[in-house]
C-alpha cells in the first residue's frame, strides 16, 4: 500500500492511513531486503513448552498414551480418546526413570495430553441407534 500508493514514503503513509512510521519503515525495509526483522523481545522471550523441554520424555508419554488410546467411535474425528488419567501418566512417566522435578503436575499433563491430540474423556461403546417405533406410537416416517 505505501509503495503503492504513497511512493514508498513513510510518513505520507502515516499521515494517509494513520500507520506508524516506523512499521512502515520496517516494512519496507524487509521488502527491499527479503530479511524479516525479528525484535529481540519476541525471538527471546518466552517459556519454552515442556515437550521442547524435553524431548524423551514428551516421547515416553506419547507412547504411553498410545498404548492406551482407542479413536472416536463415530469415527468423525481423528482425535484419539484415551483412559489414562494425567496423574496416571505421571505416575507411569515416574516408574520409566524420570526425575519428579521435569514432569509437570497432573493439570499441566492433561493440558499436554490435549495438545497432542489425546482427548482425557472415558471411552464409550459405539451404541445401536434406538428404535424409533417406539418412541412414535408406531408411527414411521417415509424414507426420503
Amino acid at each position: 500500500m505505501t509503495v503503492k500508493y504513497c511512493d514508498g514514503k513513510a510518513r505520507l503513509a502515516e499521515k494517509v492511513f494513520g500507520w506508524g512510521r516506523h512499521t512502515i519503515a520496517l516494512g519496507l525495509a524487509e521488502k527491499r531486503t527479503g530479511m524479516i526483522g525479528v525484535g529481540s523481545q519476541s525471538g527471546f522471550s518466552g517459556t519454552k513448552r515442556w515437550e521442547e523441554r524435553y524431548p524423551a520424555a514428551a516421547e515416553a508419554l506419547r507412547s504411553l498414551a498410545e498404548t492406551h488410546c482407542q479413536q472416536d467411535p463415530s469415527f468423525k474425528s481423528s482425535i484419539a480418546y484415551t483412559r489414562l488419567t494425567a496423574a496416571e501418566a505421571r505416575l507411569r512417566l515416574q516408574a520409566q526413570g524420570f526425575a519428579e522435578e521435569m514432569l509437570p503436575t497432573s493439570s499441566t499433563m492433561a493440558v499436554v495430553l490435549n495438545r497432542l491430540g489425546y482427548r482425557l474423556r472415558s471411552v464409550v461403546k459405539a451404541r445401536p441407534p434406538k428404535n424409533s417405533l417406539t418412541k412414535n406410537n408406531g408411527f414411521q416416517a417415509p424414507p426420503f
